[in-house]
């Protein structure tokens, strides 16, 4: 009789199940989540938080002006939205016209731009608020850009009253040019009142710098919404509807909105 104990085989190793395609698929989205999450906690605010710091002085500057809380700032991704660019005129250069109490023609521009930028923001548009000579605008390329600016505030004349709007001299799309400025015309005019002063628009508004750095697709004008001295009560005291005269320009521009041939009445020389 054998009383020795039976030895046990010995285990068998574990079978690995085979890596298959939905393994793959697993792990692909699961970095993909992580990657998502991520990217929601880097918002353009976070880079351009200079940007926001001028708008909040310029609030404390002109009385308490809020701009839309959550606005892109300079967001240039990829969207289906139409995007366009507004010039803060002389916003990082220098002050503008001065007038003799201190207003700037600065502070009426940046304001006014402000209030164009978050109308377009409302109406389904991809903004960017750029400054006078914002690097970003080399090679820049949108739907439309429209430069802000305003006239001087000394008293010329009872003559010195009114907008003007020009489109780039030389433009790689001239009929895209000229239907932009028809546009800001009519719209600006519609809402505001004021007339258009053409026999005083000057080549530093049709060869203006900023035509000169974009991208040839981009069609440009620049406005200047009123005169400082005569019209200075709407530009001050109603920025938010000359904002939206602007917006309205635009917003005809791009959704190739109707418009009526330019009936167009000398206005006289201040």
């Amino acid at each position: 009789m054998n009383n020795s104990i039976p030895s046990r085989p010995a285990p068998r190793p574990a079978r690995t199940a085979p890596y298959s395609a939905l393994n793959a698929l697993q792990s692909v989205l699961t970095v993909g989540i992580i990657m998502a999450t991520l990217l929601t906690m880097w918002t353009p605010s976070n880079l351009f938080s200079d940007q926001l710091l001028n708008e909040m002085l310029l609030a404390v500057q002109s009385g308490g002006f809020t701009p839309t809380p959550g606005a892109p700032l300079n967001t240039l991704t990829p969207s289906s939205r139409p995007r366009v660019g507004i010039v803060a005129g002389h916003w990082g250069y220098d002050s503008g016209a001065v007038c003799d109490d201190g207003l700037t023609e600065l502070d009426v521009n940046l304001k006014i731009a402000t209030y164009v930028r978050d109308y377009l923001i409302q109406a389904g548009y991809d903004v960017d608020l750029l400054k006078e000579r914002d690097p970003l605008l080399v090679q820049y390329r949108a739907a439309a850009l429209v430069s802000i600016h305003n006239d001087s505030c000394v008293y010329v004349n009872d003559e010195a009253t009114g907008f003007k709007v020009a489109a780039a001299m030389y433009s790689a799309y001239p009929e895209k040019a000229n239907r932009l400025e028809t546009c800001l015309i009519q719209r600006y005019q519609a809402l505001t009142n004021l007339k258009f002063h053409v026999n005083t628009i000057t080549v530093d508004m049709t060869d203006y710098h900023m035509f000169n750095e974009i991208h040839t697709d981009t069609t440009a004008a620049i406005i200047e919404t009123g005169f400082l001295n005569l019209d200075r009560e709407i530009l001050t005291q109603q920025p938010e509807l000359v904002a939206r005269g602007v917006a309205n320009g635009i917003i005809c521009y791009v959704n190739n909105e109707t418009v009526d041939p330019l009936d167009v009445e000398e206005t006289p020389a201040p």
